[in-house]
């Protein structure tokens, strides 16, 4: 994922190759928030009327760029984890130890969609900042990225879902999606409010 131009990821995801997928694109969406929300920091960096949010815009620029090179490590975690998961859905259904290998990949594939999910969530809350402090002539770019950071949470959290759905420890996979909801549902509410003050500024409300 890392290494691709956008035409051979999006060559590689509409084929009929299992990756990229639904994680990987989350992953992107994800990174395409959190560059938006660094190109909206240094075009308000070193402006004059601004210069009050100096140190924390720096901050945020800090911030959104560390998230980019993040997501873009879980996208390619996300293909990585995906082999043995192939693999152990393919060991016969009465071969001993099969369960066990399978309940192990299954967490181990959940880990990276919940991760993306995760950095959503840290994304937002930058967002929501810049809302306020970034320039107000790239304040369409902040809605944006609201808007992409809002998919990204909710895509992986599909990634999530379809792991926990197939694990014998269902302790443990309602903890993972309850958890994956409850951020889920944080992400949105900052993302819908982001994109709701950025529209209103930019047509009334």
């Amino acid at each position: 994922m890392e290494d691709r131009t956008v035409s051979v990821f999006l060559e590689e995801l509409s084929s009929g190759a299992p990756t990229p997928g639904g994680g990987g694109a989350s992953a992107v969406c994800g990174a395409i928030a959190a560059a938006l929300g660094s190109m909206v920091g240094n075009l308000t960096s070193g402006k004059k009327k601004y210069a009050e949010y100096q140190e924390e815009i720096e901050i945020a620029i800090a911030k959104c760029g560390s998230l980019v090179k993040e997501f873009e490590a879980l996208g390619k975690k996300d293909e990585e984890v995906f082999e043995p998961l192939a693999k152990a859905y393919s060991i016969p259904k009465d071969q001993e130890g099969r369960d066990e290998i399978l309940e192990g990949v299954l967490r181990q594939a959940s880990t990276a969609p919940f991760e993306v999910v995760e950095k959503a969530y840290e994304t937002s809350l930058v967002l929501a900042r810049l809302a306020v402090i970034g320039s107000r002539l790239a304040i369409s770019d902040v809605g944006v990225a609201a808007a992409a950071c809002e998919t990204a949470a909710k895509g992986a959290a599909m990634n999530v879902y379809i792991n926990t759905k197939s694990m014998k420890d269902r302790d443990y996979a309602e903890d993972l999606n309850k958890k994956t909801i409850d951020l889920v549902n944080e992400t949105s509410g900052v993302c819908s409010k982001v994109y709701e003050e950025v529209k209103t500024l930019l047509i009334g409300g």
